[in-house]
């Protein structure tokens, strides 16, 4: 990569993230830096959706270290708060993403084996990704990192929050309890992603999909065992047990039968759907969500009685032959017949504005206002086992929140600021009236490069001038010697029969 190539990415990367920069050396946001005081923050005079108890019209915010403090009427602001009036303007819980790949470096599957479950997207988060940035601007706090759809049992997931301009390791929401992804039917089966020449993968069938699975967790099952035999044995004072051989792939497996590991299955057809849960009821583990779940409509009052939630879209179909029978009032049926629903993303783009996603519910399917909020907030968060910390602006909660300049559900709102633990991580305001700086640096540094390029080709020019003049060819070099071959010598005691094998 050539040094303009190089000042362009980084003089984008600064005009697209400026509010994530600048936000470090305010005081207002709560300044970004890892080891900085949480400020005392007021937000003053909003209207107040709470999702759990109603809208408080003219009502405070009072925030301390990084929690809310207290909600209601007018609240006195402390001597060193920090005041954000949000006269005219809506706050919300911010939103929590269920679906989302995200501040992921690379790709997001392991395709080459259809169970996966060794491999952890915690390993490859990037708090670089711009979509972090861009996902706040949309008051996006908390989001599901999910692997890829190509294996019938993916990768680990976990939870983050989107706390742009911290490093990778300061992302995981704490104490969030991880999952792993599931996937079912076209995806894993490979139905579209078999070029020409490339290997045919088991399973190429939908029972073949279900076998895996089953197959999958009968190993879990009998690895589980072993480790349960052992460990009796230890603590029956067996000094001589041996434990069972270590099993990455089957580890987190087990803390599904355990249910120390939320299962988040992709999923379309009500069939498949079925069939899961039929799977999950054999082995005593528990769905989570199935995700997508565009057919959960037909099979809403089987997915309430498993107690599995629905993450899904608002209106995406026909996109392949699995989706055709996707309907806008999915979220809205299933809602109605006692599914906890949530709205997703699956989409760096679409997660920008899922607040409007949600209210599509209102027109397709006639929610309320409070259950389509509901769909972007609190379910999302019950759903990923969270909302005694998010989802609801409701005292001790984390201060994850958002600020609209008109309602949530309006086409018109626009998200003024995000703060995420009671710090501000995006400032609409602040990162409009940062960009002619940064539009100044980018032009200082494209002239810096420029006028190093002019001197790196007049020196080049001036040293072919040198060279024409002494009679030389440009970069000239001496043609190499070559070396007499050395012959094999023969083999002398141990040392010549390769003694490091």
């Amino acid at each position: 990569m050539n040094l303009r190539t190089r000042v362009l990415l980084f003089t984008s990367t600064l005009l697209l993230g400026s509010a994530g920069l600048l936000s470090a050396n305010e005081k207002v946001a709560g300044s970004a830096a890892p080891d900085a005081a949480t400020p005392v923050i007021l937000i003053r005079n909003a209207t107040i959706l709470t999702v759990s108890h109603g809208t408080i019209d003219k009502g405070d915010i009072l925030i301390k270290g990084g929690k809310i403090s207290a909600v209601g009427g007018t609240l006195k602001a402390p001597a060193d708060a920090v005041v954000i009036d949000a006269t005219g303007q809506f706050v919300t819980p911010g939103i929590i993403d269920c679906h989302s790949h995200i501040a992921v470096d690379g790709s997001v599957n392991e395709g080459s084996v259809s169970v996966s479950s060794m491999v952890n997207i915690a390993d490859v988060l990037d708090s670089d990704d711009i979509s972090i940035f861009r996902d706040l601007a949309g008051g996006v706090t908390t989001a599901n990192i999910l692997h890829g759809s190509a294996n019938s049992i993916g990768g680990q997931t976990i939870v983050i929050k989107l706390r742009w301009g911290q490093p990778a390791a300061k992302l995981p929401f704490e104490g969030a309890l991880p999952g792993i992804k599931f996937a079912l039917g076209e995806n894993p089966k490979r139905s579209n992603y078999r070029g020409s020449g490339s290997p045919e993968r088991y399973p190429a069938t939908r029972m073949g999909v279900e076998e895996t699975i089953r197959s999958a967790f009968t190993e879990a099952r009998d690895y589980k065992k072993s480790w349960d035999d052992y460990n009796k044995r230890v603590a029956a004072g067996e000094k001589n047990a041996l434990p069972p051989r270590r099993n990455l792939k089957l580890d987190p497996l087990v803390e599904v039968l355990e249910g120390k590991r939320y299962v988040h299955a992709h999923c379309y057809r009500e069939d498949e759907i079925l069939m899961l849960l039929r799977v999950a009821k054999e082995f005593g583990f528990h769905v989570q969500t199935f995700q997508h779940v565009l057919e959960g409509y037909k099979v809403a009052d089987e997915l309430a009685a498993a107690g599995s939630g629905a993450s899904t879209f608002s209106d995406w179909w026909a996109y392949k032959v699995e989706a055709y029978d996707a309907i806008p009032y999915n979220a809205a049926l299933m809602t109605k017949r006692g599914v906890l629903v949530s709205i997703n993303s699956d989409d760096a783009a679409e997660a920008t504005h899922l607040n409007q996603e949600a209210a599509k519910s209102i027109r397709y399917g006639g929610l309320s206002h409070d259950e389509a909020l509901k769909l972007v907030t609190l379910n999302p968060a019950i759903q990923l086992g969270i909302d005694k910390r998010v989802g609801s602006i409701d005292v001790g909660k984390d201060a994850d929140l958002a600020i609209y300049n008109h309602d949530p559900l309006s086409t018109y709102a626009v998200v003024q600021k995000t703060l995420i633990d009671g710090r501000v991580y995006f400032d609409r305001e602040k990162e409009i009236a940062g960009r002619a700086a940064l539009e100044k640096e980018k032009k200082e540094l494209l002239e810096k490069t420029r006028k190093k390029q002019d001197e790196e080709k007049k020196a080049g020019d001036k040293k072919s001038e040198e060279n024409k003049a002494e009679g030389k060819k440009p970069d000239e070099k001496k043609p190499e010697e070559k070396k007499p071959e050395e012959k094999p010598k023969p083999p002398q005691g141990d040392a010549g029969q390769g003694g490091a094998l």
